[in-house]
């Protein structure tokens, strides 16, 4: 468990968080002395989720939710509000049905992914507002994808609306600085979970993969979280309207 205990006494919510980069995040969170609302929309994951970070001393609930549900996001809030309010709001649920080039997408899966990865999050932020800006230290932290940097010919429109979701950052943050919110996102690299599977099918695939990437190696869910909870926390009191690649050094941007 790490040593710094930076938000004890806040409460966070962590949407698409009983697996992967969620779930490693709500735990980080949790660790560092927060009362986290875990929440995907399959209920045994909720449960489960649930008591194994129970299981280690960790103060979290469970809440089904699917994001681009209103009457769950709705409970979701509730349920912080019942739970000493909200501090930290971070977007991690997505989905992405459609793995290829862009212009194979169907109508449907478009309409899917950008449902989930950006309105989703958007309409979320702006039904947290009324609790985020009860909080000295309110925090919405976006969880996009480093495809935005550097193109992935398997993802597609996947790509443009983690796109879309650093806009949303940019264009957040000076709206909601006066009430001292800040936004920030993070769009973390190839990380080792089932969700980034589809990017490896092959040894070829996985070494032209690795051979981009600085640090020889793909990422592990705490990779990501340990820099959740930095922005979360007083010491990124004075970051906002940023994007964050964890990549392992992928070229991206200057």
């Amino acid at each position: 468990m790490p040593q710094q205990r930076r938000l004890l006494g806040r409460s966070a919510i962590v949407t698409g968080s009983t697996t992967g980069i969620g779930f490693a995040i709500a735990k980080r969170l949790a660790e560092e002395g927060a009362k986290v609302i875990i929440s995907s929309r399959e209920k045994e994951n909720v449960k489960k989720a649930t008591k194994e970070l129970r299981d280690q001393g960790l103060d979290v609930k469970g809440v089904v939710c699917h994001v681009s549900n209103p009457d769950h996001r709705k409970r979701l809030l509730q349920e912080a509000e019942e739970n000493n309010g909200l501090d930290i709001l971070v977007c991690c649920a997505g989905v992405n049905p459609a793995v290829g080039p862009l212009f194979d997408c169907p109508d449907s899966a478009w309409e899917k992914i950008f449902d989930v990865n950006l309105k989703a999050p958007y309409l979320l932020t702006k039904e947290a507002l009324y609790l985020l800006k009860q909080s000295k230290t309110g925090r919405v932290i976006y969880i996009s994808s480093a495809c935005v940097f550097r193109v992935h010919h398997s993802l597609g429109v996947y790509a443009l609306s983690k796109t879309a979701l650093c806009a949303l950052t940019k264009n957040a943050a000076p709206f909601l600085a006066a009430d001292h919110i800040t936004v920030n996102c993070v769009a973390p690299g190839v990380i080792n979970t089932k969700f980034s599977e589809v990017l490896t099918p092959n040894e070829k695939e996985t070494a032209h993969l690795l051979s981009n990437i600085f640090l020889n190696r793909f990422g592990e869910p705490e990779d990501v979280s340990g820099i959740v909870a930095f922005l979360a926390s007083d010491d990124a009191a004075y970051i906002t309207g940023e994007n964050i690649i964890a990549a392992g050094g992928i070229h991206s941007r200057l």
